[in-house]
């Protein structure tokens, strides 16, 4: 092997450790093998639990040295503030990569996330249109979505929350963190996280693209290009659109999303910046009740953000961030009767360190966001003189405005022993809407590996979310808010335990979340409308995954690829609250959800995945008769719905097929919304 020149800030090694809590799991850079061959270092990589080998090449290195150049770079994870890879982290982290997404031939983030036990989502007209996420029992307003590390919450409701500022081909993995997370991932962190990593631009690509359509006049495009430039810079950009009479009655749709992405790595730091965008025009049949079929909105959301992440002694990590979400809501379309605007604009500055030293590795920071409103509905009264122009909108004004700063300071530190790894840190965080003091929300993890297949789990955690200026001011025919809710705080307690062997993977956890000033709409009387209000409640969950590579467990001989399985179990006790006739929200969780996936070979190029769902929901929904409530009450129940995708995968291109709902069943799972039965798309996508 020809000798190797070091340069400044790459280390050359010539002997390294197995094991995976070795060096080169715990250094979180770029490392220069100078001696190893590649066969050898390969062979090696499995044990490093988590760390990646690909070839890539050191923006300052030559080009004679690129074939004996190799860079190991940890997987890390959102479990904790200081980054740790897969293998060493001490919470569990359900993650879907882009491998688990291509496979599995799903065309939005939405559907993606439905491949996880653990993850409610309710669709009110598919294809990722009016979404609502939960987690664990949780509602759409109690979790965080996260890009790259920013969050993008939207205080004006969490209904809007999945319309995410970009597109699918963006995605290099998602990471599901359960449970609460406030000292992780932010103040509303409360039932769980969903952090998206965009992928990096590896080589060029000057083009990929994807074309479909199908059922109920769908019909989708998107395209994305990237590039590698001078100076380790890379640009990537990409953007879509979608249109479709709608797969429920009165879910008519279109719009569309793009994000540019810019990057630049050195051996001193990775300066990333973003900006993105999405447009949506939907019919959104009952979606504040079913008294009123013709309701219609028009969101919008713009997305910028910029950050930075120093290499050296002392990592440093500052983030700035802008969100700003517009949205158009008519009780009846085309008519002004309840018809609403709301604009918010969501500022994040914030600042993270960390470091490594004899004790472990330690992180700082503190964050500093700024949430503003304008509404017709939503906030305090403006004087007449303050009236704010809604934008498109001639005569239009928005009429009221509340805003609220929250800071945020945490401290956390990690140890990684031999065998155990611990996790423990503080949030303290003070927002200016509810009160003058700081509240405390502590978390500990612990993780122990017996072998280098076994890893145990146990963590404690607090966390708290603000309640939305939805649930604050709201004032409809069917809704009313409460401007006396406080922030809902909970404990949560999981236990758990993963096995990962040869092609076998196997998870399981257990929760408990003990809930006070709990936020949920309820109608107290059958003829009532609904009203924000607080609650105690306590959830017990728990939850099994297994996942097999039957090319490794059974030979590459035989047509078999994957078979995956999960199952999860939840059961809530309201421990006290106000009577109520029922629930919108809190109380219509997911009591069992299992997800089975088959993937396999037929002949040649072909491919066939399969996917069986189940769910049973519980609550009810208020059957309504000739536009009138009456009084019935009707249980969701269960649902099971196969898919199957079919695919041919040549070297530049891919045909398929994606069916949906292959037996036709029809089912409830969102109030007076009727599922459609089957639902065909044929495509293809295809790489320049």
């Amino acid at each position: 092997m020809p000798h190797i020149p070091v340069k400044q800030g790459v280390l050359t090694f010539r002997h390294f450790s197995r094991k995976g809590w070795s060096l080169f799991a715990c250094l979180h850079r770029e490392v220069r093998i100078g001696v190893l061959s590649v066969a050898t270092l390969l062979a090696a990589t499995p044990r490093l639990m988590g760390a990646t080998v690909q070839q890539a090449t050191s923006p300052h290195s030559n080009d004679d040295v690129t074939a004996d150049t190799l860079s190991i770079a940890t997987a890390t994870v959102t479990a904790s503030r200081a980054p740790l890879t897969a293998g060493l982290q001490a919470r569990q982290v359900t993650t879907l990569t882009l491998r688990d997404l291509q496979a599995a031939g799903v065309k939005t983030i939405n559907d993606a996330l439905k491949l996880s036990a653990n993850v409610d989502v309710r669709q009110r007209s598919g294809f990722g249109i009016q979404t609502d996420i939960s987690i664990d029992g949780g509602t759409h307003d109690q979790l965080t979505i996260l890009i790259d590390g920013v969050p993008i919450v939207n205080p004006q409701t969490g209904h809007n929350a999945a319309d995410f500022p970009l597109n699918l081909s963006d995605i290099e993995r998602i990471e599901v963190l359960q449970g609460a997370a406030s000292r992780v991932a932010g103040s509303q962190a409360f039932s769980g996280a969903i952090h998206i990593i965009t992928r990096r631009t590896e080589s060029s690509q000057p083009l990929e693209a994807s074309l479909e359509g199908g059922s109920y006049g769908t019909l989708r495009a998107e395209a994305r290009t990237a590039y590698r430039l001078g100076g380790g810079w890379s640009v990537s950009a990409s953007g879509s659109y979608q249109r479709s009479d709608g797969t429920t009655e009165r879910s008519a749709f279109e719009g569309g999303k793009a994000l540019a992405h810019l990057t630049q790595r050195t051996a001193s730091y990775v300066f990333d910046a973003k900006a993105g965008l999405t447009m949506s025009r939907f019919d959104a049949n009952t979606f504040y009740s079913a008294a009123y079929p013709q309701q219609w909105e028009a969101t919008q959301r713009f997305f910028v953000s910029a950050q930075m992440s120093t290499r050296g002694r002392v990592h440093f990590e500052p983030k700035v961030a802008w969100l700003r979400n517009i949205d158009h809501y008519q009780l009846i379309r085309h008519s002004h009767t309840g018809e609403n605007y709301h604009r918010s604009d969501v500022y994040t500055a914030s600042l993270g360190a960390w470091t490594d030293w004899a004790a472990g590795r330690t992180a700082v920071g503190a964050e500093l966001r700024e949430e503003d409103l304008l509404s017709t509905n939503l906030g305090r009264p403006l004087e007449e003189g303050r009236y704010v122009q809604v934008a498109g909108a001639p005569g239009k004004f928005y009429t009221k405005s509340d805003s609220r700063t929250n800071a945020a300071y945490y401290l956390e530190h990690n140890v990684t022993l031999r065998r155990f790894t611990l996790s423990a840190g503080v949030m303290a965080q003070h927002n200016s809407s509810v009160g003058n003091g700081f509240r405390f929300y502590p978390g500990l993890d612990v993780s122990y590996r017996p072998s280098s297949a076994v890893k145990v789990y146990a963590s404690v955690s607090r966390a708290l979310r603000l309640p939305s200026f939805t649930e604050w001011y709201y004032k409809s025919p069917t809704q009313e808010g409460n401007v006396n809710l406080r922030p809902e705080e909970c404990t949560d307690l999981r236990l758990g335990a993963d096995y990962r062997q040869g092609g076998v993977s196997l998870s399981g956890n257990l929760l408990y979340r003990r809930g006070t000033d709990m936020i949920d709409w309820v109608m107290r009387t059958a003829d009532d409308i609904y009203h924000a209000t607080s609650f105690a409640l306590d959830t017990w969950g728990a939850s099994l995954d297994a996942r097999f590579d039957l090319k490794q467990t059974l030979g590459s001989r035989q047509p078999l690829r994957r078979l995956t399985a999960g199952y999860a179990w939840l059961t809530q006790h309201r421990r006290k609250g106000e009577a109520y006739f029922k629930s919108n929200y809190a109380q219509e969780y997911l009591r069992h959800k299992f997800v089975v996936t088959l993937a396999h070979d037929l002949v040649s190029k072909l491919s066939a995945e399969w996917t069986l769902r189940g769910c049973d929901r519980e609550g009810a929904f208020l059957v309504y008769s000739g536009g009138a409530a009456t009084a019935e009450l009707r249980p969701y129940g269960f649902h099971a719905l196969l898919d199957c995708k079919v695919q041919w995968t040549a070297a530049h291109y891919k045909l398929y097929v994606d069916m949906t709902n292959l037996t036709s069943h029809r089912y409830y799972d969102l109030a007076n919304v009727l599922q459609p039965g089957f639902v065909v798309m044929a495509g293809v996508a295809w790489k320049l």
